[in-house]
């Protein structure tokens, strides 16, 4: 066994890695932190508070309940759900798709000029190309709106085609030595040797259909169709809290709206925290996968 020679430069290069460490965990956590203990404190006390907040002030599970009985929560909720799974369906399925026809070798597909110009026609084109094609194929104020511009990222397909690329190309010989076909590579032999780049394209997916705010804002006109992100920004910015604050005094709707604020902020977080852990190990794996080859 080497033993490490720990010298006084060691010592001081290990206690400011450590110390920026916790400096950036500190930063990280505390706005995670303080949102918590907001939502469980006291309106009063918490509007006549200034500084850092260490505990809740006066512990109190109102805004909880105010939050959770409002029924535009629970239907951002469940339109968020369905946009989440519609997501990851639509753009897995397009992603995989074409990044199996340009990891293809010996094909034109293959070639650099021509990947690079397929790629580029997948590029975001902004928000007015956007509305045009969901307007002209009649989809807007439905979730479809959300889903069809935004079928493949071109950042997802880089990922999935390089990691396709990295399978040995003796396992596709093999296959078609066998009578393989296409359909039969992709589903019994690539997308099993790929599930790392697969989790990473879901959570990726995952995450940006969860905190997707401005195209429903843009898209949706009908309130019942928001997502939960839309609800809350309208919370957040529009004091959306005519039926949170239903059976409470003139006098008493701003404290209870303060800490409404960041109940629904936890509400629309903790999912996200919840299935982050799960997808982890996957994720650093994958995202090397889809990066050490192109």
């Amino acid at each position: 066994m080497v033993k490490r020679n720990i010298n006084a430069a060691d010592t001081v290069l290990d206690v400011i890695v450590y110390t920026v460490l916790f400096l950036l965990v500190a930063v990280t956590v505390y706005p995670l932190l303080y949102v918590i203990l907001a939502s469980l404190s006291d309106g009063d006390l918490l509007l006549a508070h200034r500084g850092l907040l260490w505990k809740p002030l006066g512990f109190s599970t109102l805004a909880y309940e105010r939050a959770l009985a409002n029924p535009a929560v629970w239907s951002g909720y469940w339109n968020t759900v369905q946009l989440v799974a519609g997501g990851i369906a639509v753009n897995l399925t397009m992603t995989i798709l074409g990044a199996y026809v340009l990891s293809r070798r010996h094909v034109l597909w293959n070639k650099p000029l021509t990947i690079f110009v397929v790629l580029t026609m997948f590029f975001h084109g902004g928000i007015i190309p956007f509305y045009l094609v969901v307007k002209g194929t009649g989809v807007l104020n439905t979730l479809w709106a959300l889903l069809l511009p935004f079928a493949v990222k071109t950042f997802h397909l880089i990922i999935m085609r390089t990691a396709f690329l990295s399978l040995p190309a003796s396992l596709e010989e093999s296959a078609q030595i066998d009578g393989a076909g296409h359909l039969t590579m992709l589903l019994r032999i690539v997308l099993p040797l790929s599930m790392p780049v697969l989790a990473v394209i879901v959570l990726y997916t995952s995450v940006d259909k969860w905190n997707m705010w401005f195209y429903p804002s843009v898209f949706i006109q009908d309130k019942a169709l928001y997502p939960l992100q839309l609800v809350l920004r309208e919370i957040l910015i529009q004091n959306y809290t005519d039926n949170i604050s239903a059976g409470v005094s003139a006098g008493d709707v701003r404290k209870v709206g303060e800490t409404i604020k960041y109940a629904t902020i936890v509400i629309a977080t903790v999912p996200v925290l919840l299935v982050y852990p799960f997808l982890q190990k996957y994720f650093v794996k994958g995202a090397l996968i889809g990066a050490i080859k192109g």
